[in-house]
C-alpha cells in the first residue's frame, strides 16, 4: 500500500514540474534563414498630415512646368516693345492769306512798335509765321496780320489763332459774333485787344497804347 502511494506522489510531482517548465520557458526567438540579410526598416510614407519634401505646411510647391512658363512670360514682357500712345496732331490753321474782317479802333495805338492812328481798318491774315517772335507753342498759330486802309498797309502786328477746338481758353468774355469783330481796352488800360471771329476760329491781336 505504501509503494502505490509513493509512486503516485512521484508521478504527480513530475507532471506538475513538466507543466510549470512548459509555462515558464520563454519562446525561442525566430532566427533568420541561412544566407538571408537583415533588412533596414522601411521609411515612413508621406501622409496628409506630413507634407512631402519640397512642400510647406501652408502652400504646396509650384509645379516646375508652371515656373518655367512664368519665366518665359516675364522674359517676353521685357523684350516686347511697349505700345506708345498716339501723339496729338497740331491744330489746323488757315493756309496763305485770309481777309479777317473790318475793325474800328477808337484811339491811336501802336502796332509792332509803330504808330497806328485811330480809324477803321481791314484786317488781313498773312502767311508769314511770327518767328522768332511767336510766343505760343505752335508757330503755325502765331502769324502776322496787316491793318489795311485805302488799299495801303498802315501797320502790322502778331495775331494769335485760337482754333475752334480750343475756344474755351479765351471764352471767359463774350466773343464777337460769327464773321464779326470786337475791340476793347483791357484792364489796366495798357493794351487794346482786337478780337475777330472768322470761320469758327478766333483771332486775337494785342496793340499797346500810344
Amino acid at each position: 500500500m505504501k509503494k502505490f502511494v509513493i509512486a503516485g506522489t512521484l508521478v504527480t510531482a513530475l507532471a506538475v514540474g513538466v507543466t510549470a517548465g512548459a509555462q515558464t520557458a520563454p519562446p525561442a526567438a525566430k532566427q533568420p534563414a541561412a544566407g538571408a540579410t537583415k533588412q533596414p526598416p522601411s521609411a515612413p510614407t508621406a501622409t496628409a498630415e506630413q507634407p512631402a519634401a519640397g512642400q510647406t505646411a501652408d502652400k504646396p510647391a509650384a509645379p516646375k512646368r508652371k515656373a518655367h512658363a512664368s519665366a518665359d512670360n516675364a522674359a517676353a514682357s521685357h523684350t516686347a516693345p511697349k505700345a506708345q500712345p498716339p501723339t496729338a496732331e497740331d491744330p489746323a490753321a488757315p493756309v496763305g492769306t485770309l481777309a479777317l474782317g473790318t475793325v474800328h479802333i477808337p484811339k491811336g495805338v501802336k502796332a509792332d512798335g509803330k504808330e497806328l492812328p485811330a480809324g477803321t481798318y481791314s484786317v488781313r491774315l498773312t502767311a508769314d509765321e511770327a518767328k522768332p517772335d511767336a510766343k505760343g507753342s505752335t508757330e503755325k498759330l502765331e502769324r502776322w496780320v496787316e491793318f489795311v486802309k485805302g488799299g495801303q498797309t498802315v501797320g502790322r502786328e502778331v495775331v494769335t489763332i485760337v482754333p475752334s477746338t480750343e475756344k474755351q481758353l479765351v471764352q471767359k468774355d463774350t466773343p464777337p459774333p460769327a464773321n464779326g469783330s470786337k475791340v476793347e481796352t483791357l484792364k489796366g488800360g495798357d493794351y487794346v485787344r482786337v478780337w475777330l471771329n472768322k470761320g469758327g476760329n478766333y483771332y486775337l491781336v494785342h496793340l499797346t497804347k500810344a
